[in-house]
C-alpha cells in the first residue's frame, strides 16, 4: 500500500500541472510547436525510447493483470472500472464495475473480468503476441473488462453507433458513448508506438476525408469524448510500471496538430512560447546516412560521436542493439527490417527510422 500512497502523491501533482497547463517534463526533448508528421515522429520515438519496462502477460511474479489491478481502479475503491461497460441491473451480464479481485478462471464466466486489447491482438500486422513481453503486453492497450462483453467485442472492427456498447448493424462493434473516446486515444498511441504493426485501418469501419493516415471516426471520437480524470491516472500508473506515456491522454488536441479532424484546444498553447525558446539546447547535433542500408551506418556530428549512447528498437519494443556511438556503426547482425535508431546524451536525445535490408 506504500506504494499506492506514494503514486497518489504523483497523480495529484501531475493533476496539477495539467490543469494549469504546464507542459509536463516528460516531453522536454520534443519540439512541441511542430505538427503533422514531424511531430508524430518525434512523440513516436520518445514512447518508444522511455518504454523500459516489458512486463510479461502471465507470470508468477509482475505481470500485466498487477498492473491492471491498479491502473485500472475506479477511483478510491476496490473496483476496476470495466471497458465497454454500462449498469444495466444486472451484475452478472454486464456491469461498470467488477471488484478487482473478480478475475476470470474460465471462458465466459460471469460476474468477472478480464484483459481486453483495445487493438485487437489478431488485426496487428504481425499479430500481437503474449507469449513474450512485447507490443502485446503493452497495457497502454490492455484495459479491464466484464468477461462477457469481451467476447461480444471479440476482433470486430470498431464502428460509429450511439448508446450503449453494441454490435452494429454491420457486425461491427460500438464501443459505448462513454468509451469511445477512451477508445481513439488508446489506439492512436498504438499507431504512433507500434507504426509498422498497428494499421487503425485493420481495426475501424469508417471513411477517412480528416487524413490519409488517419480514419475519421478516431478523430472525431477523441473530440467528442474529451479525456476523463480515470484516464489520467491510468496514465499515469502505467508510467510508473513501463516508464512511457500516452501523449493524447495528456494532450488530447495533439491529435489535432498530427492529422487534422475537429478543431481541439490545445492544453499547452500557453507554455509554448517558453518552451520553443528552450527546445534548441535539448536536441542533439547529430544526422547519420543511409537510412536504408545493408548493415553500415555514417553517423555525423560537430561533437565528440563517442560521447553518445545509441539504441536500436524493433517494431515491438525491444532492443537488439545498443552502445557507445561511433563513426560507422555496424548492424549486420541477422537483422532486417524498419527500426527505430535513438542517441542519447544525458536528457538530449535524436531518434531515426531506418530500414537495414
Amino acid at each position: 500500500m506504500q506504494k499506492l500512497r506514494l503514486l497518489t502523491f504523483g497523480v495529484l501533482f501531475f493533476w496539477a500541472l495539467s490543469l494549469s497547463a504546464q507542459i509536463p517534463g516528460y516531453y522536454s526533448s520534443i519540439d512541441l510547436t511542430q505538427n503533422g508528421n514531424a511531430l508524430q515522429h518525434d512523440l513516436s520515438a520518445l514512447i518508444t525510447e522511455s518504454h523500459t519496462t516489458l512486463f510479461p502477460y502471465t507470470s508468477s511474479s509482475l505481470d500485466t493483470w498487477d498492473v491492471l489491478k491498479e491502473s485500472d481502479l475506479d477511483g478510491d475503491t476496490n473496483n476496476v472500472l470495466l471497458i465497454y461497460g454500462h449498469d444495466d441491473n444486472n451484475e452478472y451480464t454486464n456491469s461498470r464495475t467488477r471488484n478487482f479481485l473478480s478475475t476470470q478462471s474460465s471462458p465466459k464466466s460471469l460476474g468477472t473480468w478480464n484483459r481486453e486489447h483495445v487493438f485487437a491482438k489478431s488485426l496487428a500486422n504481425p499479430f500481437l503476441e503474449t507469449d513474450f513481453p512485447g507490443s502485446g503486453t503493452d497495457v497502454h492497450n490492455i484495459r479491464a473488462v466484464d468477461a462477457v462483453m469481451n467476447v461480444m467485442r471479440s476482433n470486430n472492427f470498431f464502428e460509429d453507433g450511439d448508446g450503449n456498447a453494441k454490435i452494429t448493424e454491420n457486425g461491427n462493434f460500438y464501443p459505448g458513448d462513454e468509451w469511445k473516446g477512451d477508445v481513439a486515444r488508446v489506439l492512436m498511441y498504438m499507431k504512433i508506438r507500434y507504426p509498422t504493426q498497428c494499421d487503425l485501418y485493420n481495426v475501424t469501419y469508417g471513411v477517412s476525408t480528416f487524413s490519409n493516415d488517419m480514419p475519421d471516426i478516431i478523430l472525431q471520437w477523441n473530440a467528442d469524448d474529451p479525456v476523463s480524470e480515470f484516464e489520467l491516472n491510468r496514465n499515469d500508473v502505467i508510467y510508473s510500471y513501463q516508464g512511457n506515456r500516452n501523449p493524447f491522454i495528456d494532450n488530447y488536441a495533439l491529435a489535432y496538430l498530427i492529422w487534422g479532424g475537429p478543431k481541439l484546444s490545445n492544453l499547452w498553447d500557453k507554455a509554448k512560447k517558453e518552451f520553443k525558446n528552450n527546445i534548441e539546447d535539448l536536441r542533439l547535433d547529430i544526422d547519420l546516412s543511409p537510412y536504408v542500408s545493408d548493415g553500415d551506418i555514417f553517423v555525423f556530428s560537430d561533437g565528440i560521436i563517442s560521447d553518445f549512447e545509441y539504441s536500436l528498437i524493433d517494431y515491438s519494443g525491444h532492443i537488439v542493439n545498443e552502445g557507445k556511438a561511433k563513426p560507422v556503426i555496424n548492424f549486420n547482425e541477422n537483422l532486417s527490417g524498419v527500426y527505430t535508431l535513438i542517441f542519447k546524451q544525458e536528457n538530449r536525445s535524436k531518434s531515426f527510422e531506418i530500414m537495414i535490408e
